[in-house]
């Protein structure tokens, strides 16, 4: 079994089918893409995975757990987008959703909230356990803010973070969660060549230092053919290819679709 199995996934909006019998796989440990041209049904994928849409039809199953505890085969279709995160699934948006009103730091922090131990008795009477595990939160989120180069800033607004901030604070809000698998929906989406490159090894520190298996949208090809071992291709809802990145950037279907001769010989 692997980390991720989608089997004949599919999403109609009335007599519309934005996603058609999609089957995909990701084994842990993997960073896969997710490609395709606009409208193609990338995100409707994404919101199928995480709870935003219910599928017409179709599997969405993930293993849940470690060695040390016992796995368990989860249907993911049908959950609601938090009974999703509990899972051991986090992402990210194509347009950033931050609490643009609340500060770096607090971001972060929500976003542990659903790992605490203590109950609601535990909260309001502030007994040593709420303490100690606030305290707690607020070192791993300060941590995390370190890590993308926001500790600094972590009292300030999210609002007022510049573009490529904003991008790395949702990624460290994903990652607060404590993901098995996180999904990046265009995170290079508004970068200029520069910090797209920062970006790229951002995410394959991340993935090795947080153990974790990804799937990206994006439509970057530099960075998708640099960093991603498999690729999936969508176009207008249905599967057209998939494989290692040789192999799409010479698929005469992938090429005609989506790619054009210039990124097929990038």
């Amino acid at each position: 079994m692997p980390l991720l199995k989608v089997e004949k996934l599919t999403k109609s909006f009335g007599g519309l089918t934005a996603v058609s019998n999609v089957n995909m796989s990701i084994e842990k440990g993997e960073l896969v893409g997710l490609i395709g041209p606009n409208g193609a049904g990338k995100t409707t994928v994404f919101n199928l995975l995480t709870g935003v849409y219910v599928p017409s039809s179709g599997n969405i199953l993930f293993e849940k757990g470690t060695v040390e505890e016992e796995k368990k085969i989860i249907e993911l279709g049908g959950l609601k987008p938090y009974n999703v995160t509990k899972q051991g699934l986090a992402r990210t948006f194509q347009n950033i959703r931050l609490f643009k009103d609340l500060t770096v730091l607090d971001n972060v922090r929500i976003a542990m909230h659903q790992n605490v131990h203590y109950g609601m008795f535990t909260s309001f009477f502030r007994f040593n356990k709420f303490y100690q595990e606030e305290k707690q939160m607020l070192s791993e989120a300060e941590k995390l803010l370190d890590i993308f180069h926001l500790k600094d800033k972590k009292d300030e607004l999210a609002k007022n973070l510049p573009y490529g901030e904003q991008r790395h604070l949702e990624i460290a809000r994903a990652l607060a969660t404590r993901p098995s698998l996180l999904l990046l929906d265009e995170p290079a989406a508004g970068m200029n060549p520069k910090e797209t490159a920062a970006l790229t090894e951002l995410i394959k520190w991340i993935r090795k230092e947080f153990d974790l298996t990804i799937l990206l949208i994006e439509h970057d090809m530099s960075l998708v053919m640099k960093i991603c071992e498999r690729i999936y291709v969508l176009d207008y809802g249905m599967l057209i290819a998939s494989g290692k990145p040789e192999e799409i950037r010479s698929n005469k279907r992938v090429i005609e679709a989506y790619l054009g001769e210039e990124n097929s010989n990038a």
